[in-house]
């Protein structure tokens, strides 16, 4: 009986909060969530005359793993408008993945997309997940933002463009989908 007590009081206590929410946006000066759609393209650069993308870690076992497991990349790719570099930048991509999987090629990705060009100058999407990259389609979540997308959630949807098997050079299209204030 006193466990059906505490587990009412919680679900109570849960439903208060949730339920708050929307006041609490309000007196923020919030307003209503808006919904961006977005499309861009990223050049992760590891072998070219300035790289964007830079091994900065490895352990003893990585060379002998088919997965590059315990190596770790920090990234500084450009996001452009179309799939050339010489497309107009829009902004960067900051931050790191990992190979995170003995058994299959999926990355581990934390990255900033800092904006620095357009509607959007300015302001972040903080994207965090897991990135099997032999799938066609790859979703990775949006944890948060700044800016136009302050408090923002969603996903985006990921896709190889192109990829240079001799360099590892990629060119990644992604399909942003962002819930923001």
């Amino acid at each position: 009986m006193r466990g059906n007590a505490a587990l009412a009081t919680g679900m109570t206590s849960l439903l208060l909060f949730f339920s708050s929410m929307p006041i609490c946006q309000a007196k923020l000066g919030l307003g209503e969530p808006k919904v961006s759609q977005i499309e861009f393209y990223m050049h992760d650069l590891l072998v070219a005359e300035k790289p964007t993308a830079v091994i900065v870690a490895e352990a003893n076992t990585t060379k002998s793993s088919p997965t590059l497991f315990g190596q770790v990349v920090v990234v500084d790719d450009p996001l452009t408008e179309g799939p050339e570099l010489t497309s107009q930048v829009i902004g960067k991509a900051q931050g790191l993945y990992a190979p995170s999987s003995q058994s299959e090629i999926s990355l581990f990705e934390a990255v900033n997309f800092v904006f620095t060009d357009g509607k959007f100058n300015g302001s972040t999407l903080t994207v965090m997940g897991r990135n099997t990259i032999l799938h066609t389609v790859r979703e990775l979540s949006i944890i948060g933002g700044s800016g136009t997308f302050r408090l923002a959630h969603g996903y985006i949807l990921k896709q190889t463009y192109s990829l240079d098997t001799t360099t590892g050079n990629a060119v990644l299209y992604y399909n942003v989908t962002v819930i923001h204030y």
